[in-house]
C-alpha cells in the first residue's frame, strides 16, 4: 500500500470513539515503511506504513505523533482509530 501523504503535508485529524475528540492540526515530518521502521516482515500483515508528525501550532519542544496506516485501510494513533483529512 503506497502512502498518499508526503513530508510537509498538513492534515486535520480526530480520534474516533464513543466520545469524539476535537479536530486537531498536524504536519508530516517523516513517512516510513515497515522496513524503514526496522520491524519484522510479519508486521506488514497489519500495518502498511508509519507517518510521524508534529501537532500545530508547534511548540519549542514539539512532541512527535506516530500514526500507523493499517492494511485494513484505517489510520491509528496510539492504538486508537483516527480520521484524517489532507489539506492543500
Amino acid at each position: 500500500m503506497q502512502s498518499e501523504i508526503k513530508v510537509g503535508q498538513r492534515f486535520k485529524f480526530n480520534i474516533l470513539s464513543d466520545n469524539p475528540s476535537q479536530e486537531r492540526l498536524a504536519v508530516v515530518t517523516r513517512v516510513l515503511s515497515v522496513r524503514e521502521e526496522g520491524l519484522g516482515s510479519e508486521v506488514g500483515f497489519y500495518f502498511a506504513y508509519w507517518v510521524e508528525a508534529h501537532e500545530l501550532p508547534e511548540t519549542e519542544a514539539p512532541a512527535t505523533l506516530e500514526f500507523q496506516r493499517g492494511t485494513d485501510g484505517n489510520v491509528y494513533l496510539d492504538g486508537r482509530q483516527v480520521s484524517i483529512t489532507l489539506l492543500k
